[in-house]
Parts: C-alpha cells; sequence; structure tokens
C-alpha cells in the first residue's frame, strides 16, 4: 500500500478540515475589484441623483423670482387703477410697441436681479356704472442663460 504523505505547512485548517492554499489565491482580489466597480457605480449614481437636484433648485429659484417680479407688475398697476382716496381709474392706453410700457424697472431689487416685467396688460369695461379691470402681468428671469417666466391675472372692479 502506498501512502501519500501531506505537507500541512500548504493547507490552512478550515474547522476539523484542512483546505489547500493555493486553491484561494486571487479571489479576495476578484471580490475587492466586485466591491470596487459596485462602489464606484453607487457613486456615480449619488453624484448624477445630485447634479439633478441642484438644477431643479436653480430653476425653483428662478421660476419663484420670476413669480415675483410678476405679482410686483400686478400691485403696481393695481396702486396706479385705485390710488388711495381717489375714485378708479381707467386703464392706460395699451402700448403695443412696449407691452410692458410704464412697469417699474426691476434692476434696483437686489433679490430679482435678471428679473423684469415682459408685459403688463390691463383692460377695463363698466356695467351700471361699475367698472371691471383684467391685469395680466408676465414676469421674466434670465440668469446666465437660463429663461424662466411666470405668467399671472387677476380681476378686480371699482366699488
Amino acid at each position: 500500500m502506498c501512502h501519500k504523505t501531506i505537507h500541512l505547512n500548504n493547507y490552512k485548517p478550515q474547522g476539523k478540515t484542512y483546505i489547500k492554499v493555493s486553491s484561494q489565491r486571487g479571489s479576495s482580489l476578484v471580490l475587492a475589484i466586485f466591491i470596487i466597480v459596485v462602489m464606484s457605480l453607487l457613486g456615480a449614481s449619488l453624484m448624477r441623483m445630485m447634479s439633478s437636484s441642484a438644477e431643479t433648485f436653480a430653476y425653483e429659484v428662478l421660476g419663484t423670482r420670476a413669480y415675483a417680479a410678476a405679482q410686483t407688475g400686478l400691485q403696481w398697476r393695481l396702486k396706479s387703477l385705485f390710488p388711495l382716496g381717489s375714485p378708479a381709474v381707467v386703464c392706460p392706453p395699451e402700448d403695443t410697441d412696449d407691452p410692458s410700457a410704464g412697469a417699474p424697472d426691476l434692476s434696483g431689487i437686489k433679490g430679482l436681479k435678471g428679473c423684469r416685467i415682459a408685459t403688463l396688460v390691463c383692460s377695463c369695461f363698466a356695467v351700471d356704472g361699475t367698472r371691471y379691470y383684467t391685469i395680466t402681468s408676465t414676469g421674466q428671469c434670465d440668469i446666465n442663460g437660463e429663461k424662466t417666466s411666470r405668467t399671472l391675472k387677476v380681476q378686480a372692479r371699482s366699488l
């Protein structure tokens, strides 16, 4: 009978059995590469989500500024139509060349930098001595080539 001699220095104990060390070489390298690839993919997708989130936030800020510009136009026109202590006045004639004619300049307002009142239109009619108004204002913001606008409409009547 021939007996094979086993040298235990080439084997690693695994519970009650021994596993040959040379058979496990490289498996930790494959596992490490797999973990690096998975972590890189997770990192890339996280960066993409963060970039998208920042862009969405920037558009939301621009939209809010445009809304504030349009609201400023409405308030300004209402103030001119309904002066305190005086009766309501008729809408001024519309300037077809400049739909924002007479609108206030927003360039000096810090929070509305890059914004303007693009259109400010007023129409009115009278029925039985009561005057009805429709005012439309469009605020527009342009910052670094990104444009956004908001249009608001309000209806009012004289007392």
